[in-house]
C-alpha cells in the first residue's frame, strides 16, 4: 500500500470515528424490497409521464460505485448482486443528509428509499427521500473502471476482483450454471448423488502424490483424497448401479495455468455398461451445456473456435503417437528400448523400471497431447498406466479406457473398470513394488476394495471430468485460478 492508499484510509478511519459518536456506525434494520436487475427488467418500457403517473416506491441498497456531486442535487450509482442503478439526491429532500452523503466515499454500501422516475438522458433511477450508510469501506477500491488488471491482486484478493470485475462475476456464475447443469443431466438418468470421505486411511482411484496429515485420537496417519473412485465402485458392489460425486480432490503436486493442489472433480460409476457408451455420454453432455448455456455449439476458446457439433474424433495412442510422430516404427511401438532410444531424443527422461506403456505415454505427453485442439477421445491406454482398467480382450497390452481431451488438454478420463478381484489384487501388488522403488505416484494395496470386489462388481464403467478445466473452456479463461474463486497462491511477503 502507498502513502496516498495510507492517507486515505486515514481519513476514512476518521469518518467512522465520527460515526460510532453518533450512534452504531454498522446497522442491520435496513430491509431492501428490490434489485437493480429487477426494477431495470420490470420498467423497462415505462416512460417518465407514466412513472409520474404511476409512483412506484422501493428501497434498494449496495456499494456505490460512481457519486457526482453538483452543489445541492447529485447522483450516485450503487451495485448489488444483480447490476447498477442510479440514485438521484436533493438536499431538498435529504436535508442533514444531504450533507452527510457529501462526505460518503466510493465503496461505501448504502440504503436508499424513493420513488422511481426517468432523467432527462431516459435512465431508470430512484429519486432518494431517505438515505442510510449501511457499511463504511475504509480500504480505497482500484481506480480502474473496466476491472482489476492486476493478476496478483484479482486471485489473492478475489474480493475486489469481483466488486470492480463484471467479467469475474459472470465467470463464476456460469461456473455455477455447469455444475447445476452437470446434476440436472445425471439425475434425469437416475444417478444418485453421493459423498465419500475427504479423509482417508489409504489413497487411492489415481497416481498422484497425497497430502498428509494426522488423526490424533485414532493415533492414525490419513491422506487427503486424490480421488474418490474406490469408494465410489464400492458403492456399486453395495446395489447402487449409477452414482456420481462432485466434490474436491487434493494432489500434492505443483501450481500451473492448469493444476491446482484442490480441484473439483465429477466421477461416475455406471452399471451394466462399458467406456465406448462413455464417450457417447460426454459427447451429450458437452451438447447440453453449449445449447444451454449459448445456444450454439460454435465455441471460441482463445482466439480459437471449436465446432462441437462434429463427430468427436476417436484415436488409440499408438495411431496417435504414428499420426503426430511418422519418423516411428509402427512394428516396434512396444519394445522398452526403442521406446527409450526414441524418448532421448525428445529429452524425456525415464526411469529403469518403465516398460513400453509408461514410455508411450511419456511420449504421447511430450508430442501429442497439446496438438489434441478439436475434442478427442484418445482410447487403448496400456494396461501398464492403467491399474484399475479392465484390459481389452483382443490385445491385453492395452486396456479399455480413453481420456478426451479439448484444447490441448485432457478433461476426462473414462474407463470399463477392472471387476477381477485376483486381477486388481495383483496389479496392487505391481503398484507397490513400484512405490518400493521410489515412485510417489505409485498406488497402495487396498485389502478392503480387494474384499469389496470379492463380493462381486457388476461390469461397470467409470468417468472422472474435471470440472475445473470444462469451465475454463466454457468461460474462455486461460488459467485455472481465473475459475476457482480463491486460488492457492505463494504467501504475502
Amino acid at each position: 500500500m502507498n502513502d496516498e492508499d495510507n492517507k486515505l484510509m486515514a481519513e476514512r478511519r476518521r469518518k467512522l470515528g465520527l460515526l460510532r459518536e453518533q450512534g452504531s456506525a454498522y446497522p442491520n434494520d435496513f430491509r431492501r424490497d428490490a434489485l437493480a436487475s429487477q426494477l431495470l427488467a420490470a420498467y423497462a418500457d415505462r416512460d417518465a409521464d407514466w412513472l409520474d403517473a404511476n409512483p412506484i416506491r422501493v428501497r434498494v441498497g449496495g456499494r456505490m460505485m460512481l457519486r457526482r456531486v453538483m452543489g445541492k442535487a447529485s447522483f450516485a450509482k450503487i451495485a448489488d448482486r444483480s447490476g447498477q442503478l442510479q440514485l438521484f439526491l436533493q438536499e431538498s429532500a435529504l436535508g442533514p443528509a444531504y450533507e452527510a452523503f457529501k462526505g460518503f466515499d466510493i465503496g461505501d454500501l448504502l440504503g436508499a428509499e424513493g420513488q422511481l422516475f426517468r432523467t432527462r438522458t431516459g435512465e431508470l433511477s430512484v429519486r432518494v427521500e431517505v438515505l442510510r450508510l449501511l457499511a463504511k469501506s475504509l480500504r480505497p477500491l482500484p481506480e480502474k473502471w473496466h476491472g482489476v488488471a492486476d493478476t496478483e491482486l484479482r486471485y489473492r484478493q478475489r474480493y475486489v476482483d469481483l466488486i470492480m470485475t463484471e467479467r469475474s462475476r459472470e465467470v463464476f456464475r456460469t461456473r455455477s450454471r455447469v455444475l447445476r447443469y452437470l446434476r440436472d443431466f445425471l439425475d434425469a438418468l437416475d444417478f444418485l448423488e453421493v459423498e465419500t470421505p475427504m479423509m482417508q486411511p489409504i489413497p487411492g482411484g489415481a497416481a498422484a502424490r497425497p497430502f498428509v496429515t494426522h488423526h490424533n485420537a485414532l493415533d492414525l496417519d490419513m491422506y487427503l483424497r486424490i480421488a474418490p473412485e474406490l469408494y465410489l465402485k464400492r458403492l456399486i458392489v453395495g446395489g447402487f448401479e449409477r452414482v456420481y460425486e462432485i466434490n474436491r480432490n487434493f494432489r500434492n503436486e505443483g501450481l500451473s495455468t492448469q493444476h491446482n493442489p484442490e480441484f473439483t472433480m465429477l466421477e461416475l460409476y455406471w452399471a451394466y455398461t462399458d467406456y465406448l457408451e462413455l464417450m457417447d455420454l460426454i459427447e451429450r453432455l458437452l451438447h447440453g451445456l453449449a445449447d444451454g448455456l449459448f445456444a450454439t455449439r460454435l465455441l471460441t476458446y482463445q482466439g480459437r473456435e471449436y465446432d462441437l457439433a462434429r463427430p468427436f474424433k476417436r484415436i488409440t495412442i499408438e495411431a496417435a503417437l504414428l499420426e503426430q510422430n511418422p519418423a516411428l516404427e509402427r512394428s516396434r511401438l512396444r519394445e522398452p528400448a526403442y521406446l527409450r532410444s526414441v524418448c532421448a531424443q525428445h529429452s524425456i527422461a525415464c526411469l529403469p523400471h518403465e516398460g513400453a506403456g509408461k514410455l508411450q505415454i511419456s511420449l504421447f505427453e511430450k508430442t501429442v497431447e497439446q496438438t489434441l485442439l478439436d475434442p478427442t477421445f484418445v482410447y487403448a491406454y496400456p494396461l501398464e498406466v492403467s491399474p484399475l482398467s479392465r484390459a481389452n480382450d483382443a490385445d491385453p497390452f492395452v486396456t479399455d479406457r480413453f481420456e478426451f481431451f479439448l484444447a490441448g488438454r485432457e478433461l476426462a478420463n473414462g474407463f470399463s473398470e477392472l471387476n477381477d478381484p485376483e486381477d486388481q489384487a495383483q496389479r496392487f501388488r505391481a503398484q507397490v513394488q513400484l512405490k518400493d522403488s521410489g515412485d510417489d505416484e505409485a498406488m497402495h494395496y487396498d485389502a478392503d476394495y480387494i474384499r469389496a470386489l470379492e463380493y462381486g462388481m457388476p461390469p461397470t464403467a467409470g468417468l472422472g471430468l474435471g470440472v475445473d478445466r470444462l469451465v475454463m473452456f466454457l468461460t474462455d479463461s486461460p488459467s485455472i485460478r481465473d475459475v476457482l474463486l480463491f486460488p492457492h497462491l505463494r504467501p504475502e511477503t
